[in-house]
């Protein structure tokens, strides 16, 4: 028996449990921390603020967020806060494993992009920051726990938990009204709710 199927009392569903099988079910795995992160409203712990994201480190992950997460017809990364959703992760949320791994995957990013190109990656050209980027992709193919990993996780878990992606990407209504089933699309304003 799998975790989706079994029986649970309803009344026992923890929110960490909801989300979980929420994460099973949209077929994504989130690491114990981010989990932690997107679940707590709980405030970064004692002396967390001086742990956050340097203002360069902050640039690069801007920059590599919005490359993961580019503005089309819907908002990009940036557009909804993913960068300070991840300088907040980083401060108070990752474990110190995780944390090393991401700050040092930041500075490995910017000495390759400084030796290829002789700029720090935010200055890139688009196509030269995914050109690094699918390097990225490539030496960390098969492994988890990577900054790669990481960074990638957290700037889908930030922008699909943003209230503005809730409102004009995927149309969360928190306050459903009546069920009419089978409505034409038409009907309910021609928004396809997967893309």
């Amino acid at each position: 028996m799998n975790a989706l199927s079994d029986p649970v009392d309803p009344g026992l569903l923890s929110r960490r449990e909801a989300l979980r099988r929420a994460a099973l079910l949209l077929g994504a795995a989130l690491t114990p921390s981010l989990f932690t992160g997107a679940l707590g409203a709980q405030p970064a712990a004692a002396g967390a603020a001086g742990r956050g994201l340097t203002p360069s480190q902050l640039e690069l992950v801007t920059a590599l967020a919005d490359r993961i997460l580019p503005r089309t017809d819907t908002p990009g990364a940036s557009d909804v806060g993913v960068p300070a959703f991840i300088n907040l992760m980083v401060a108070g949320y990752l474990s110190e494993a995780e944390r090393a791994v991401f700050l040092a995957g930041v500075a490995d990013l910017n000495a390759t992009s400084r030796r290829l190109h002789q700029a720090d990656y935010a200055r890139l050209s688009p196509a030269q920051q995914d050109a690094l980027l699918r390097q990225l992709a490539t030496a960390s193919a098969g492994s988890k726990g990577t900054f790669l990993h990481l960074v990638r996780e957290a700037t889908i878990v930030g922008y699909f938990t943003s209230e503005t992606v809730g409102k004009t990407v995927t149309h969360y209504d928190p306050v459903p009204g009546r069920f009419d089933a089978c409505v034409p699309i038409s009907e309910v304003g021609n928004v396809a709710w997967t893309r």
